[in-house]
């Protein structure tokens, strides 16, 4: 069997980062190997970034542009969000092909399964003639292979059948792919090994099918390509290749062990946090609880009686989840008990878009509860930071004794980079408030006698001797605790559990501010843009354009320096995938003029649109 190449000329690139996307439909399982290449070159030292890529539908009519998966991982020498555009594309469909089109860069490498290429799906995918054929896409480097046929070759004599065979065209394409890139196969079987630990034969199948795509591309002398990318300078240390989800379940884990607590993790399904709940219930024998409950309401519940009793309490959900779970989160308000609240966002409203990115729900995690009902609300900014972020939700939430809301959203969830793991003597520990045994009134305990430094008050378990007590969602007598609906001592519980959440900023790390020290424009984003903006402000910097941009991770209550910081420049620009929640949090808070750079259509920004937007602001 051959390969059709097109252009074939050899050529070295040599890259700062690159951009690689592995796509195609239901069943071609190029998620499956997008998700092992990036581990493979984040074994072997690159910086990595990546973002997944799902349809709506499960399974799409005719393989149509609308049921395309697509995975792409941007890695190199120092990665910060998704590429803009695509060096290297894998398509294993026409509707693939289609649907990445407007996303190549000029000379992209195109690898195609021609065997898919047929007049019937060619049209399904709406070309009018095959686009293989003619000067279609005589902008790119075009490699045809019968991926579909050469797989059925190697995995010859194995006793599946064609279409068992088929399945494996991924790893065949892993494998190509691989060689072209210099990846070691140490860096790859050890994944297949765990993915298919159960199945061994499944994992034999995959090695044998990579083997066969990494010799092919041997044989062909990798094309004519040789493709170098600049690796990263970590620091040194373990480092595993985590989605956002993952990072989460695995600082829960952290916290608990920290907090010297069982966790307790109520959730219900519901995409994209799914994961979580899976990921923690591999944890059985580590002390870990996880509930999968019939709604999303008794999975609240269920966690805030585990915090009642005792545990560090967690719940994750979605979208219209967050609102069920409302009465509930009031509830821990007035109970005032810890509560860890992890909403992956999601497009809305109602059910909206499930699989695809969105931050719309910042109004509803400020303020969408009944009455006066502060709370913390934290953002995570990257895949990786998902994991520091949930450590500081349950290191308030304990020691201030409130509900923490960490907000993520589909594009961190599913996208993944490099976390160092840290060792846990690196960590502080979580003190739950009062290590000692609270004070008494005489022979009585009172449940809301209150720290003098963060008016956190105690957490007891209940039926400690000495230390029985009710509480509930009518509202507390101070320092009793008793049911109370006194005018004056309302107004008291209110400002009180309102100062308690504002001295929660004292603890935040100062705000870091990158960028040239000359600019005179701010840029400013929370959750997944910020690597985005981050990579845009770099690309402006390094053409001498004077521009900054700050991170906002903690949203209630803000840092305290946080107005110094807006009037030191004459132009602030907010970035977020919703129409402008934060940038009207920022104007009504500190009555300062800002612009706002909206985009609601479930993708995640391009750099270029920011830098567009930038450079717009500054007149030139």
């Amino acid at each position: 069997m051959t390969c059709d190449i097109e252009a074939d000329s050899r050529r070295t690139s040599k890259n700062e980062l690159l951009a690689v996307c592995f796509s195609g439909n239901s069943g071609d399982g190029m998620l499956l190997v997008g998700e092992m290449f990036a581990s493979a070159t984040a074994f072997q030292g690159w910086d990595v970034f990546t973002t997944a890529d799902y349809p709506a539908e499960i399974r799409s009519p005719g393989d149509s542009p609308s049921g395309v998966s697509s995975y792409q991982i941007h890695f190199g020498h120092c990665v910060y969000a998704p590429a803009d555009q695509i060096d290297v594309l894998i398509v294993m469909s026409p509707s693939a092909l289609k649907v990445n089109l407007p996303y190549l860069k000029e000379q992209a490498v195109i690898i195609v399964n021609d065997d898919a290429f047929t007049p019937e799906r060619i049209k399904n995918a709406g070309f009018d003639s095959n686009p293989l054929k003619g000067k279609f896409l005589s902008r790119h480097r075009v490699l045809k292979i019968n991926v579909s046929s050469l797989i059925q070759k190697a995995l010859e004599g194995t006793g599946l059948s064609n279409r068992q065979i088929e399945r494996n065209k991924n790893f065949f394409v892993l494998g190509l792919v691989s060689k072209l890139f210099q990846i070691h196969k140490k860096s790859v079987y050890p994944w297949i090994e765990r993915k298919f630990q159960t199945k061994t034969d499944l994992v034999e199948i995959g090695k044998r099918a990579f083997e066969a795509g990494y010799k092919y591309c041997d044989e062909h002398e990798k094309f004519g390509l040789n493709i170098v990318v600049k690796k990263s300078n970590k620091k040194p240390g373990k480092y595993k290749n985590l989605n956002g989800n993952s990072a989460i379940s695995l600082g829960l884990l952290v916290a608990a062990k920290k907090s010297n607590r069982k966790l307790f993790l109520g959730g219900y399904p519901i995409t994209p946090s799914l994961d979580i709940l899976h990921d923690l219930s591999r944890y059985k024998d580590a002390s870990v609880k996880v509930f999968q409950a019939e709604d999303e309401i008794a999975a609240i519940g269920a966690a805030l009686g585990a915090s009642y009793a005792g545990a560090l309490a967690s719940t994750a959900t979605s979208g219209p989840g967050m609102a069920l779970k409302g009465e509930f989160i009031n509830l821990a308000v007035m109970a005032e008990l810890p509560l860890v609240v992890i909403n992956v966002q999601r497009g809305g409203p109602s059910t909206g878009l499930p699989t695809k990115s969105e931050q719309a729900d910042l109004f509803q995690a400020l303020y969408g509860r009944h009455g006066e009902s502060p709370l913390v609300v934290i953002a995570a900014d990257s895949p990786s930071n998902c994991f520091a972020s949930v450590l500081e939700a349950a290191h308030y939430a304990i020691k201030y004794m409130t509900p923490v809301i960490l907000l993520t959203d589909g594009n961190l969830a599913q996208g993944s980079e490099p976390l160092r793991i840290p060792d846990l003597s690196e960590l502080p520990d979580i003190a739950p408030p009062w290590k000692n045994k609270p004070p008494k009134h005489g022979d009585v305990y009172c449940p809301y006698v209150r720290d003098g430094h963060t008016l956190a008050r105690p957490w007891v378990i209940p039926g400690t001797p000495g230390y029985e007590h009710c509480i509930g969602g009518l509202e507390k007598e101070d320092i009793t605790g008793m049911v109370s609906d006194d005018p004056l001592n309302h107004e008291r519980m209110v400002k009180i559990r309102n100062e308690k959440i504002q001295k929660v900023a004292k603890e935040y790390a100062p705000l870091e501010v990158y960028g040239d020290d000359r600019a005179e424009i701010l840029i400013i984003g929370w959750g997944s843009p910020c690597g985005v903006i981050r990579q845009a402000v770099e690309n402006l910097t390094s053409r001498g354009i004077p521009v900054a941009c700050l991170h906002v991770r903690n949203i209630h209550p803000f840092p305290s320096e946080m107005k110094e910081v807006l009037f030191r420049y004459n132009k602030v620009l907010v970035v977020e995938n919703n129409l402008g929640q934060l940038n009207d949090k920022l104007r009504a808070e500190y009555l300062i003029d800002t612009e706002s750079l909206t985009k609601v259509q479930g993708r995640q920004f391009k750099v270029h649109e920011i830098e567009h937007k930038i450079k717009q602001l500054m007149g030139i």
